[in-house]
């Protein structure tokens, strides 16, 4: 699945999927805007996309989409002259329930996971027109099926699902495609006490084994699981594909709120 010779912007590449996708897509031939925040985590992608052997070092682009919109569109433009493929990765959370998630945090992973992805793909969307490209965006299992704990990062993927149906239906007749990959957990350190969903070690320990357990498949998703995904649906095969949410849960999404023992339907 060759991307060779096509400009592909991706945030929260400094980690995680956004990691993932930035190696797959050099190793075929795509020329890459790198977004993120961290700088050393930034700088070691950088270097192991280097090592791939690309003709053209990626662009890295420290910001914060929330903020930094305009400036990601301006730099990468003015470093390629194009865009084909947009991938919104970025994202984080903040664990909290109705009760004691503050407003303040619920404004900051919603500035993050959905202000800052509207800004980012309204400001793409006339390259994108040009080349009639594509975006791809990352939301989570948890948009399409309630889940305790984390309020505002679910209810902040819900609105990216909707939002990424919205453009699909707008921007189809212009060319452009878009669709949403729905990840359950996959094996990356976003579910760590770093990146917010969990506040203490021991906390990160109980939740690990317990996200393990709650798929079908019975374990975490790999990166490159959902990796492939997101290739499939930026390529050109998939040029007949707009507006879906595709699962890469390992089948929770699918699963029973019985846990699966069709005893339990004729149990009081």
């Amino acid at each position: 699945m060759s991307f060779h010779g096509k400009v592909v912007l991706i945030t929260g590449a400094s980690s995680g999927i956004g990691a993932a996708c930035a190696e797959y897509f050099a190793k075929e031939g795509a020329l890459l805007a790198l977004v993120g925040r961290n700088a050393e985590r930034s700088a070691r992608v950088a270097e192991k996309i280097k090592q791939c052997g690309v003709k053209v070092a990626p662009l890295v682009i420290l910001a914060d989409i929330s903020v930094d919109s305009k400036r990601i569109i301006n730099e990468t433009i003015a470093k390629y002259g194009r865009l084909d493929i947009l991938i919104n990765n970025a994202g984080f959370s903040i664990p909290g329930t109705i009760e004691n998630t503050t407003a303040e945090d619920f404004d900051s992973v919603m500035g993050t996971n959905v202000r800052g992805t509207f800004l980012l793909t309204q400001l793409a969307v006339p390259y994108l027109i040009a080349t009639k490209g594509n975006i791809v965006n990352v939301s989570s299992v948890v948009g399409l099926r309630a889940f305790e704990g984390i309020l505002a990062y679910a209810t902040s993927k819900a609105a990216l699902d909707q939002f990424s149906r919205c453009i699909a239906l707008e921007l189809a007749s212009k060319g452009v495609r878009v669709n949403t990959v729905n990840p359950a957990v996959i094996d990356t350190n976003f579910h760590t006490i770093e990146f917010g969903f969990a506040r203490s070690t021991s906390e990160f320990v109980a939740t690990r084994q317990s996200h393990a357990e709650m798929h079908p498949i019975g374990r975490y998703g790999q990166t490159e699981e959902v990796v492939a995904a997101i290739a499939f649906l930026a390529n050109e095969s998939a040029g007949f594909v707009t507006g879906v949410n595709l699962p890469i849960d390992g089948g929770f999404s699918i699963k029973s709120p019985l846990g699966g023992d069709p005893t339990k339907l004729w149990k009081s």
